[in-house]
Parts: structure tokens; C-alpha cells; sequence
């Protein structure tokens, strides 16, 4: 199973969206150089205020390309960086990957997938109503999040659009993610 890196982003300050970028590098155990959600610990700013000593489970925020059609037949308008993700991808069932999923991405970049994006008000305030869009409920009445996945960093490398994203699932039962 394999898909491809459409665009990558980063930010350095705190902003709702990311700048595009031609390459971005990926530090192992930290996320992407320069970007500021990289580091040990949590750094988004609800979890830092609940506990700052948690470990930062969404070092990489991956969405799938796939979304911003999808959304599009609803009249949003939505590009690469502008949710806030690092790395997005063309031709990856994202959302459909169990927990522990690594992703090797160009020459030696490698992600372990920890879960799901939790969507909050922002994606609102970016485009009022985009919130239901990237958050529902299916037919059981089960929370269904659309905003993509979090990731940590294995093993560090640059990373561009065009790059080649292979999956490797783990071993075991299927663990469904779940928000992190």
C-alpha cells in the first residue's frame, strides 16, 4: 500500500494554518524542524494547560487531499496547510489505519500513526460550518473525525511533495484510532 505526499507545511508561530513549503525536515522523537508544534511534550496549548509533561502524541498532523474534495462538493473552499496539517497526501485511506501504523515517507523519513485529530472550533472560525463537515456521526450514532491523523517521528528525513508514503501495519489485531 502506498500513496504520495501532495504538500507539506509548517508554522512557526501559533496559527490556525501552515505556510507551504518545497521540503520540510522531520526530527526524529520531536516532528517537524522549525514548526511549533515539534517537541517531546504536548504543545498545543489546551493540552499544555492541562499537563505539560504529556508526551507530544501529535508531533505530525497528516490530512488525506481526498477531504478538501470531499468538503468542496459542500461549497468549502480548503487548500494544503490551511487546517493546519504538516504533510498532505494523495491516495492514502488515512483515517483507516490501526494505531502503530509506521509510514515511510521519501528517502528516510519514518511516522508512527498514534491517532486521530480531534477537531475544534477554529476550523469554524476558518470557514463557518466546516466543523460539521470534518465532524459527524454515523449511522450508529458514533463520533466519526474527518480532520486527519497524528503521528510521532521514528526516524527523521526531508520531506517533499511528490515523495512516495508507504505503510507498514503492525502486527497484531487492528486497533482503530481513536482522538488523541
Amino acid at each position: 500500500m502506498s500513496g504520495r505526499v501532495a504538500a507539506v507545511s509548517s508554522n512557526g508561530a501559533y496559527s490556525f494554518t501552515k505556510q507551504n513549503r518545497d521540503s520540510v525536515r522531520l526530527l526524529a522523537g520531536l516532528g517537524v524542524e522549525g514548526d511549533v508544534h515539534a517537541g517531546v511534550t504536548v504543545k498545543h496549548r489546551s493540552r499544555v494547560a492541562q499537563d505539560p509533561t504529556q508526551p507530544n502524541l501529535r508531533q505530525v498532523h497528516l490530512i488525506h487531499e481526498e477531504l478538501f474534495a470531499e468538503v468542496g462538493e459542500d461549497g468549502f473552499q480548503v487548500a494544503p496547510g490551511e487546517l493546519g496539517e504538516n504533510i498532505t497526501t494523495r491516495g492514502i485511506d488515512l483515517l483507516g489505519l490501526p494505531v502503530g501504523t509506521l509510514l515511510r515517507i521519501g528517502e528516510s523519513a519514518v511516522l508512527e500513526v498514534t491517532g486521530l485529530r480531534n477537531p475544534c472550533l477554529q476550523i469554524d472560525n476558518f470557514q463557518n460550518g466546516l466543523l460539521k463537515q470534518v465532524v459527524g456521526r454515523d449511522e450508529a450514532g458514533n463520533i466519526v473525525r474527518k480532520a486527519g491523523i497524528m503521528s510521532i517521528v521514528r526516524e527523521g528525513g526531508v520531506v517533499r511533495p511528490g515523495d512516495t508514503v508507504e505503510m507498514e501495519l503492525p502486527s497484531g489485531p487492528h486497533r482503530p484510532l481513536d482522538r488523541v
